[in-house]
């Protein structure tokens, strides 16, 4: 290879890696969008199927459309050891399964719009996860600013706070937070347990097989809740609806499902983990537009300050602890 031919080669590569980091951080925005997506189709189908069997049906679709990605992959299976396997129940039964249920759950009985914002918290439970779990470090300021987004998670969540010393119910506190509450908890130790499928298995593999143990995890509860059956899987009021409930369950399943989760990873494999961080705010910011753009769940003033100050906060704990790690 002549000098000059390695020289215009070098130049070829290091363009290809400029234009990876300069799409990378936008397909994580646009899967993070798209995830964001989902209450509108979640929040109609609230009054057409129990939230569990919402989440069984949305799981059943997603694993169809993952089969071409999973059926190659299943020769991996055998080199999976079981402390991955053991993660990887975890994450599918926590994340993909339990809190997915309470995230439905949430938009039904709370503020969707304050449901959406709260769970920008997940950061700091799986940053304490992974401080527990694999002994990463934590820089002081990360308690400032996990303070701070706690204490705005609360003013977001309290719509009079005047009153709260009357009662949390007329404050405007509801089963809604708590049960966004919870699903923030499941989603963030969920995360902290995907970091460990992903150090013994594919990333393909670790997708599709979450959705199966998560499928598996919801048909269980179906059967033990007593929903596993014709009249609860396709109620009444589904019936009367079919269109609606084929259609939402559809587009949640792909739209706001499957097609984001390819497009995401595949923008994270691209993007620096500190600059991904900011990017992911775009699933708040889709979901906000929709939740009070379509669905009018609006906030008051002080709740938009207090929504603000928790993603500056949050926004500030990843980048605090980017710096640990590349220091």
């Amino acid at each position: 290879m002549t000098q000059s031919h390695a020289a215009s080669k070098t130049v070829r590569v290091k363009k290809d890696d400029a234009n990876r980091a300069s799409y990378g951080p936008w397909l994580v925005g646009l899967g993070a969008a798209l995830w964001g997506t989902e209450s509108a189709w979640r929040i109609p189908l609230n009054d057409l199927f129990d939230a569990r069997v919402i989440v069984f049906w949305e799981h059943v679709l997603i694993l169809l459309m993952f089969l071409p990605i999973l059926i190659p992959q299943l020769s991996e299976l055998r080199r999976i050891n079981a402390p991955t396997w053991g993660y990887l129940l975890f994450s599918g039964f926590a994340g993909s399964a339990v809190g997915t249920i309470f995230f439905t759950l949430a938009l039904k009985n709370g503020n969707p719009t304050v449901v959406n914002v709260i769970l920008n918290i997940q950061p700091i439970i799986s940053t304490l996860g992974a401080f527990l779990l694999f002994g990463d470090r934590l820089t002081p300021r990360f308690f400032l600013y996990a303070g701070i987004a706690i204490l705005a998670g609360i003013f977001l969540s309290v719509e009079h706070p005047t009153l709260i010393g009357v009662s949390f119910a007329q404050a405007g506190l509801n089963l809604g937070t708590g049960y966004a509450l919870v699903c923030a908890l499941f989603w963030g130790l969920s995360t902290v347990a995907g970091r460990g499928v992903m150090v013994g298995m594919s990333l393909r593999l670790a997708s599709s097989l979450r959705i199966v143990v998560g499928l598996v995890c919801m048909t269980l509860i179906l059967f033990v809740y007593g929903k596993l059956n014709a009249a609860s899987l396709w109620p009444v009021t589904a019936q009367a609806h079919a269109g609606t409930a084929i259609g939402a369950l559809i587009l949640l399943a792909s739209i706001s499902g499957g097609i984001p989760l390819l497009i995401y990873f595949e923008g994270l494999r691209l993007t620096r983990a500190s600059t991904a961080g900011y990017f992911e705010m775009m699933q708040t910011l889709a979901a906000v537009c929709i939740t009070w753009g379509f669905f009018h769940a609006t906030l008051r003033a002080h709740q938009i300050v207090a929504a603000l100050v928790l993603m500056a906060a949050v926004g500030m704990v990843q980048r605090v602890q980017a710096e640990i790690k590349n220091a």
